[in-house]
């Protein structure tokens, strides 16, 4: 059992598709409609299915509920509209007239009239005292959507005429016609508190009108759809065609017609988004191979909570009416439920939605920044965890980050192509830097602090003055992918390397070409300058490792013994050593004077090794692998003397300079990671007796729980639905080893919250076992501690 996710509620399994599914507006029950062409009712107390209401004998396209919730309305292939008592399970009305299938259904706020939508643009409205049809509408160029205003005396029809009508529902007239779209009106809908009316058309173009005067107050330019604030305040534009359009939600302000906010993160098309019902949350949900569930906080635009399980696409998302609870239906035939909690409890989690990619520490803040594949950027307390401050702005993967000298700044890029330069103190973007025309995929600061050199595919490599963000030199010369860029220890030259197997060096003052190293046979992963500047060591994927002297030009030595490409090269401090990582799963200590091997490091069982790093003081080194792996090395006798399986990242495409790993201060030995679930955690090493101890200090996470070879039966405190969800995620059965402590106790669910508690603590060392035989923690962070022990969910 893996990645079961604290708030997470039993699941939903169906045996053929879920078409569409509602809550009540009270809450208390939920509906899903389902392509056997029921609808299955369930009561959200306990989850446990109420009915099954069948009747219909085709699909069921739509389902609506009352304003008290107590009755719901279905539309379906077949051509017929019901209306359906939930707590009876009866079909009070069938309602018969359509000659297409019924697309849309809808009740009134009043609650005495039902519409419905059928595939010729003909609105039907139905009396629910009589059960007649009391209207209806089809002479306008087919009735593509459909509202009624907040007080039920009218409905809105957009229609493929390019107009917006309004239909009286007493007199039975259409009493208003707004003309300004020059497309299709594909999209209606009403503000919950009334006076306006937004209109959206096929080429994206959204109108709020004035329903009293019929004009148009604002104008604003979307996307494929629109959904509208319960408070008729915002409006977001999504789109579900990746390979044309951005992969983001864009929120706009009604009242003044600007764009205020821009929630990215995708990569692929966004299938479904929805407010909360108080309008401060946004959930959002992908698919093909992003098939999780997002949950953005309004405000700021930053992402919440990333909730996972669905294999295949999320079709639509929806928020319970008192916006505590999350459902999901998926192409998967499953409804997901999760609690998300209300007030304060919504900050479930810190953690970055997706992989760490790059991490940086600045001594003069006792701060870490971490990158990421979620577009952002977070900046650490290093001593409490606690992350002060979430950069956003880009709309793609950040690649890497770099601290100025004296602290005060930040720099970044990304797969979008720009540099940004950040106010640490503030969070503020003081620059965006462009000019390249490919991913930018390295970025560093001058040791000044007055310079920044960025690297691009565009094959270029760029200077940019910090003060104005100008662009002050376009070094050009490299015949393929520049990787990486470093500059000397003092300050005056820049190197690059790539793609195209050369090193190239350069004046920072005035860019001009100063050596070309040749000598490699591939590509270029890594270069770094030795400490006092003499010299630059390069790593190939011709399998070997160079060092060259900077001043001439020449190779003095090449270091050969790797099997696969050398992905990671590093100095020791003092200079007098060189460590190497390959793909050979080795990492190599080279002697910089001799050129001879040391120590060769082996242990790790994955393919490739992402960063090397010695310690401030040089007595060890540690190796990080993005597919699951750490350890931790005595540089003397080359032992291994730490190791930690952790979760491994999914590399974007060509990324080759992923570092998720950090020292701190030269006074501790303590140092964070990333992985790939986007959490970043503190380590501290202590040495006592010879030996080496490396405790957790803090970490981020997303509240995910993971058990093997677990047996409900031995866990006790467990509510029904608690059962019914470990069971789903496979702790069922006789246990090859049980949950029982060393004394034979049976574990209970209050010790497993308790020592889950305890792992977050700062005095909680990782090689002490903190849990029962075969339970393991993936983390949990205080903000979650309090949903733990919630009865109701895990």
């Amino acid at each position: 059992m893996k990645d079961v996710q604290f708030g997470e509620l039993p699941f939903l399994k169906y045996d053929c598709h879920v078409e569409t599914c509602v809550y009540s507006r009270d809450g208390t029950s939920f509906a899903v409609a389902l392509s056997d062409y029921t609808i299955n009712v369930y009561a959200t107390s306990n989850w446990e299915r109420t009915w099954i209401l069948s009747g219909h004998c085709d699909r069921v396209n739509n389902i609506a509920s009352s304003p008290n919730g107590g009755r719901i309305v279905s539309g379906s292939r077949d051509t017929s509209v019901r209306v359906w008592d939930v707590a009876a399970g009866d079909c009070l009305y069938i309602f018969i007239g359509h000659t297409r299938e019924v697309y849309n259904v809808a009740y009134s706020p009043q609650d005495n009239v039902v519409a419905s939508r059928d595939d010729d643009g003909t609105v039907r409205l139905w009396d629910l005292e009589s059960g007649d049809c009391r209207s209806i509408i089809s002479d306008c160029d087919h009735i593509s959507d459909m509202a009624f205003s907040p007080k039920g005396d009218a409905i809105a029809l957009g229609s493929w005429d390019c107009r917006v009508r309004i239909w009286d529902i007493a007199s039975e007239e259409f009493c208003s016609i707004l003309i300004g779209h020059t497309s299709r009106v594909t999209i209606i809908a009403y503000p919950a508190q009334g006076g306006l009316l937004i209109s959206k058309d096929s080429v994206n173009v959204a109108r709020a009108w004035d329903v009293e005067t019929g004009a148009c107050r604002h104008i604003m330019q979307g996307d494929q759809y629109a959904v509208l604030s319960p408070k008729g305040n915002q409006i977001a534009f999504y789109n579900m065609i990746s390979f044309l359009f951005k992969n983001e939600v864009v929120l706009w302000d009604i009242e003044t017609g600007v764009c205020v906010r821009r929630l990215s993160g995708y990569k692929q098309e966004i299938c479904s988004v929805a407010y909360s019902a108080q309008g401060d949350q946004i959930v959002s949900s992908g698919g093909n191979n992003e098939v999780y569930v997002r949950v953005w906080d309004v405000e700021t635009g930053e992402c919440r909570q990333t909730m996972t399980g669905h294999t295949e696409k999320v079709r639509e998302v929806l928020f319970s009416p008192k916006g505590d609870y999350i459902a999901s239906a998926s192409s998967d035939k499953t409804v997901r439920l999760w609690n998300v909690g209300s007030g304060s409890s919504r900050n479930i989690s810190n953690h970055h939605s997706r992989g760490v990619i790059g991490l940086k520490y600045s001594p003069k803040r006792n701060q870490v920044a971490s990158c990421s594949q979620d577009s952002t950027i977070r900046l650490w307390d290093a001593e409490t965890g606690a992350c002060g401050l979430m950069l956003t702005g880009h709309s793609g993967d950040v690649h890497q980050i770099s601290y100025s000298p004296q602290g005060g700044h930040l720099v970044s890029c990304s797969d979008d192509r720009t540099v940004r330069l950040w106010d640490v103190e503030s969070g503020t973007c003081l620059h965006t830097l462009t000019g390249h025309t490919d991913i930018t995929g390295d970025v560093v600061f001058s040791s000044q602090g007055n310079q920044i050199a960025s690297v691009s595919w565009d094959k270029t490599v760029r200077l940019w003055n910090v003060s104005t963000g100008e662009c002050q030199h376009v070094l050009t010369g490299h015949s393929d992918i520049v990787r990486v860029v470093t500059y000397s220890p003092q300050g005056n030259q820049v190197a690059s390397a790539g793609d195209d197997g050369t090193v190239r060096l350069w004046s920072v003052e005035t860019g001009d070409f100063q050596h070309s190293l040749t000598g490699h046979s591939e590509g270029i992963n890594k270069i770094v300058y030795s400490p006092n500047g003499n010299q630059i060591a390069s790593a190939s994927d011709d399998k070997t490792v160079r060092q060259w002297d900077v001043r001439t030009g020449v190779c003095s030595h090449i270091f050969i013994g790797h099997q696969e490409g050398a992905t990671r090269v590093v100095y020791s401090p003092r200079g007098d050593q060189i460590a190497s990582a390959s793909n050979d799963k080795s990492v190599r200590l080279w002697d910089t004077e001799s050129g001879e091997c040391c120590h060769i490091l082996v242990g790790h069982q994955q393919l490739c090794i992402d960063a090397i790093a010695y310690s401030p003081r040089g007595n060890l080194i540690a190796s990080w692998s993005d597919f699951g792996e750490a350890r931790l090395w005595d540089v003397a006798t080359g032992d291994c003397v730490w190791n930690l399986k952790h979760d491994g990242s999914t590399k974007s495409v060509g990324l080759l300079n992923s570092h998720p790993f950090v020292w701190m201060s030269p006074d501790v030995d303590s140092f964070i990671t990333g992985d790939g679930g986007g959490s970043v955690s503190r380590w501290d090493v202590i040495k006592e007796g010879g030996q080496y101890r490396v405790h957790m200090r803090w970490r981020s996470t997303n509240g995910q729980l993971t058990v093997e070879d677990a047996c409900v039966q031995d866990v006790r405190g467990l509510s029904d639905l608690n059962k019914r969800l470990l069971k789903q995620r496979g702790a069922t059965g006789e246990p090859s080893v049980r949950l029982r402590e060393a004394s034979t106790k049976v574990v209970t669910m209050a010790s497993v919250v308790s020592k889950l508690k305890s792992s977050s603590s700062n005095e909680e060392a990782l090689n002490t076992p903190l849990t029962p035989p075969g339970i393991s923690f993936t983390g949990h962070s205080e903000q979650q501690t309090e949903q733990a022990t919630d009865a109701d969910n895990i």
